[in-house]
């Protein structure tokens, strides 16, 4: 194991929520609530999980593009959590995102030579005719024509758009991207561009990356390692083939079986595991265990002692007190 280019430590992000006549806060929105995990330089971690689990909120609040309630985010040595604007303006040559739409997330009055351009004038790396090329060698980098750059966003297709928030991301060549379901939005066919897109990038500048994904397929397509949140916590981290071939949560079990595979045989043979119930609320979380009130393995010591995410292998860390007794067997579930 390397140097750590970013490390998350005890994470918390709580929205107050308001009300009665003088909108007093009456209590909170627990979106993320005590989140741990650590990141190479060129490593890809995928974080997985239902909507509404805390993934999004997480990854801006690792940005700071909202503040966090507390916890640490130490990126290359430093904690940013602490930075006044000007040292996290400059930080934010290092750190980039992705956003998961499209069609919201550029401006649709600006050209395309302007948003991709624009970091480049706000960090003074570039400006006039430099600035134009170096804007268009990124378009042709991934994937796009040089006189793209006098088009506006809505002339382009959700492919082509998500490439330009890929060169926009891209423009200032930065060691950590983190991409909120960058191919959500996409069909099928233009997301496998768009993943082997990022690959490539990956091994030609060395960016590492956080995905933030609901398709496993994804993820473990492109991710050395993946964590599964549940209702604000990490509940499984471990290497991606690992995670997916061998789960040790129940919950990582249950969003596994609902994958599909490309194979009518295997899809038949799969055993299908239905959660019942709805998610609890963040706001008023269950005690113990946050996954008790839809486990199908749940006893009594779930409901009333939380699981500390610890480690059975090596690598591999879950959040269960019966993990071992519950996935003693070594066969797959998928």
């Amino acid at each position: 194991m390397g140097e750590k280019l970013l490390e998350v430590k005890n994470l918390v992000k709580h929205f107050p929520v308001r009300g009665g006549v003088f909108s007093r806060v009456h209590s909170y929105v627990r979106a993320v609530d005590g989140i741990s995990f650590d990141l190479e330089p060129r490593e890809t971690l995928g974080v997985v999980g239902e909507s509404g689990c805390g993934k999004s909120t997480a990854g801006r609040a690792i940005l700071r593009l909202i503040e966090p309630t507390s916890g640490e985010v130490i990126f290359e040595g430093t904690d940013i959590v602490g930075l006044d604007r000007e040292s996290m303006r400059k930080l934010r040559r290092e750190m980039q995102i992705i956003f998961q739409d499209p069609y919201a997330s550029l401006n649709p009055r600006m050209t395309v030579g302007s948003i991709v351009g624009e970091p480049l004038t706000i960090h003074k790396i570039a400006r006039g005719k430099d600035r134009d090329e170096q804007v268009a060698a990124i378009l042709e980098r991934v994937g796009l024509r040089p006189e793209h750059m006098r088009r506006y966003p809505h002339e382009f297709s959700g492919g082509q758009r998500q490439r330009i928030g890929i060169a926009r991301a891209l423009a200032l060549n930065p060691k950590l991207i983190i991409a909120d379901e960058p191919v959500s939005a996409l069909d099928v066919s233009i997301q496998a561009q768009v993943i082997n897109l990022l690959e490539d990038l990956q091994k030609e500048f060395g960016i590492a990356y956080v995905i933030i994904s609901h398709d496993l397929s994804v993820v473990q397509h492109i991710c050395d390692r993946i964590a599964v949140m549940y209702l604000g916590e990490i509940v499984e981290i471990a290497g991606a083939d690992e995670v997916v071939m061998s789960p040790r949560h129940p919950y990582s079990e249950a969003l596994l079986s609902a994958c599909p595979i490309p194979d009518p045989q295997a899809t038949k043979d799969k055993k299908r595991i239905i959660l019942h119930g709805d998610v609890p609320s963040p706001v008023n979380p269950p005690p113990g265990c946050r996954f008790h009130t839809r486990c199908p393995y749940k006893e009594e010591k779930c409901a009333i002692e939380q699981p500390p995410l610890r480690e059975l292998t090596s690598g591999h860390f879950t959040a269960c007190h019966f993990a071992e007794q519950i996935f003693s067997s070594s066969s797959s579930t998928v």
